[in-house]
């Protein structure tokens, strides 16, 4: 049985290893997908979630509620993508999203199609620009609810927002995407 946050939080705060070991490996594949999906570099993502985990190693006696420490795990390191999308932004007017090999569904065969792929890899594109384009706190609730399944509750601690803030933000981001994708329907 996996210890509580709480439990978690006092041991690490001690200087305990194990425990945090154990809050790396439950907590660090998680961690990474968000910060690889606000970001959409593997090598950014991994250095926002090594210091997060960082982060809460120093810091970990600093936490009011210990037994929010997952909680505060994801908020810190959303900081830090955050951190790092406006940097990006400052530097470059746009953010370059690379297209992954487009696959059918079955398999993991090339789609056959040359004219298919090609639409199939434009409509990828154009949701990548859409999502690039929408602010990065609507852009980070879009992907929780529509990528990781996740509900309000649960995106509003990842986020550190209300349910209602978090049905906010979504709706703007569908509208928004479904008027910068309308040319797709």
């Amino acid at each position: 049985m996996e210890p509580t946050d709480a439990v978690l939080a006092e041991r690490i705060a001690a200087g305990d290893d194990v425990a945090f070991e154990q809050l790396v490996h439950s907590c660090s594949g998680p961690l990474l997908g968000m910060a690889l999906r606000m970001l959409g570099d593997r090598a950014e993502a991994e250095d926002v979630v090594q210091d997060a985990f960082i982060t809460v190693w120093r810091r970990a006696g600093d936490l009011r509620e210990p037994a929010a420490l997952r909680t505060w795990l994801f908020q810190i390191a959303r900081r830090r993508c955050l951190i790092v999308l406006r940097t990006k932004r400052t530097r470059r007017t746009d953010l370059v999203w690379s297209v992954p090999e487009q696959r059918a569904v079955h398999g993991g065969a090339p789609i056959a199609d040359p004219q298919r792929a090609a639409e199939a890899g434009a409509g990828v594109l154009d949701l990548l620009r859409a999502l690039a384009a929408l602010p990065p706190a609507q852009r980070e609730v879009w992907l929780l609810a529509e990528i990781d399944g996740l509900s309000y509750l649960k995106i509003g601690e990842r986020v550190g927002a209300g349910e209602q803030a978090v049905r906010g933000r979504l709706f703007r981001a569908r509208v928004a995407l479904a008027d910068a994708l309308r040319a797709w329907r």
